[in-house]
């Protein structure tokens, strides 16, 4: 295992220009780190990963190498790129069995309070980057559960836990206060916390489930409640022939959850080809390893049943065509479906954001400013909240931003005083 960990280290160039760490959301020192690998540092090479970025294990695990730090690896340009997730992955858990721990310092307490709503990847880091810079900061989150995304939205045969539930765990030791079932709209108010913070991050994410009509029938949902059942260990009974409508990485999560869920088949039908397919290559062959049916070029039309029981959805073949699914004439057919769950993207909710005052962008987003900021004064916000199609590092990168504007306002303003 090691001298493979080697031989894969020593693959990479340790380009001086580092168009993989300018590639990566969070910046992480990726030729820094190789190198201490290189060298069998292997808490070194920790320490740098640790030092930059607390969600690093999780990191290794779901984010997409191939788009992002590995996509921009030159030796990719005429061979493979090194393999940069799987030696990111390899030292977090050396360093889980090495038992090393990496302890994070707090600068000096500051007299100025921050609140964090939403406790998913973008709200923690956002609390971590501002509660070591010495200011007090509580998460609000509107689940009994903390965690968002993480928790409730990446299934545990994705993503350990543990690995979570270790980062809470490490906030709450550096003094970051937790408070749930508070939700923005509900129980708490912009208005109502600026009196009490002087600052505010939002990073609720996007809760508002794509769908189109299928027709008036029971068993149709969306994929957010349906892997919230599967991660609370709610399962849903009677699944049956379960058709999963989407392409992306959730689609495949969604599949792979009916399956262990007990459906009795679980397929997932997409309007694009393979090629066009948004989900990663690894999360379609373990899709198909769990025993998930892909069908492409395939799109939705209806449901069809009795008594609002699903018993096939009415489907037409399509072309990908400068990548758009253009419906073939004549190609309708039937495909035997129970249970149906629509995975073809989340927003954010905009009734309860708009009544908060924040304004949206064009692409329905909230609207902000290069550092995160909204149009509300000492309010800022990052994630699937402000981004499309964001990932758990994409979130990340986005709430780092936006905290070291907090930080620099906030300063600013005591220098003034």
């Amino acid at each position: 295992m090691e001298e493979e960990i080697l031989e894969k280290a020593n693959y990479c160039l340790k380009c001086k220009t580092k168009p993989c760490s300018k590639a990566c959301p969070m910046h992480t020192n990726i030729p820094e780190f190789i190198t201490e690998i290189s060298k069998g540092e292997y808490e070194k090479a920790y320490k740098i990963l640790r030092e930059n970025n607390m969600f690093t294990h999780i990191c290794s695990i779901v984010c997409p190498q191939e788009e992002q730090c590995e996509g921009s690896c030159v030796r990719g340009i005429k061979q493979s790129p090194t393999q940069i997730g799987k030696l990111e992955k390899f030292v977090n858990e050396w360093a889980e069995k090495n038992n090393i721990k990496y302890i994070s310092e707090i600068k000096k307490q500051k007299n100025k309070r921050i609140a964090v709503i939403g406790s998913g990847p973008a709200g923690l880091q956002a609390a971590y980057d501002l509660r070591k810079e010495g200011f007090e900061v509580t998460i609000f989150e509107k689940e009994k559960k903390l965690g968002g995304i993480l928790n409730y939205g990446i299934p545990d045969f994705r993503l350990e836990k543990e690995y979570v539930n270790n980062i809470i765990e490490e906030l709450k030791q550096l003094g970051v206060k937790f408070e749930t079932e508070k939700e923005l709209g509900k129980n708490i108010h912009i208005k109502e916390l600026l009196k009490k913070y002087d600052s505010i991050f939002l990073g609720i994410g996007a809760e508002m489930p794509s769908q189109y009509n299928l027709g008036e029938f029971d068993k149709i949902y969306d994929s957010d409640y349906f892997l919230k059942a599967y991660n609370s260990n709610n399962f849903i009974k009677d699944l049956g022939n379960v058709v999963v409508i989407g392409g992306g990485n959730v689609a495949m999560d969604s599949a792979r959850a009916a399956v262990k869920m007990g459906a009795t088949t679980s397929n997932v039908l997409y309007r694009r080809d393979e090629e066009h397919m948004p989900a990663r290559k690894i999360e379609l062959q373990e899709a198909v390893e769990d025993g998930v049916n892909p069908e492409f070029k395939t799109r939705v039309i209806k449901a069809e049943g009795t008594n609002r029981k699903i018993e096939k959805v009415k489907c037409i073949k399509t072309e990908v065509i400068d990548g758009k699914a253009i419906d073939m004439p004549n190609t309708e057919f039937d495909f035997k479906a129970d249970s149906v769950v629509f995975a073809i993207g989340l927003k954010p909710n905009k009734e309860i954001l708009e009544k908060e005052g924040l304004q949206y962008n064009d692409n329905g987003l909230i609207s902000i400013d290069e550092n995160g900021k909204t149009n509300i004064d000492n309010v800022y916000a990052g994630g699937d909240l402000a981004e499309s199609k964001s990932t758990v590092c994409r979130a990340l990168g986005s709430a780092r931003k936006a905290a070291k504007s907090i930080i620099e306002n906030l300063e600013k303003g005591e220098q003034h005083v």
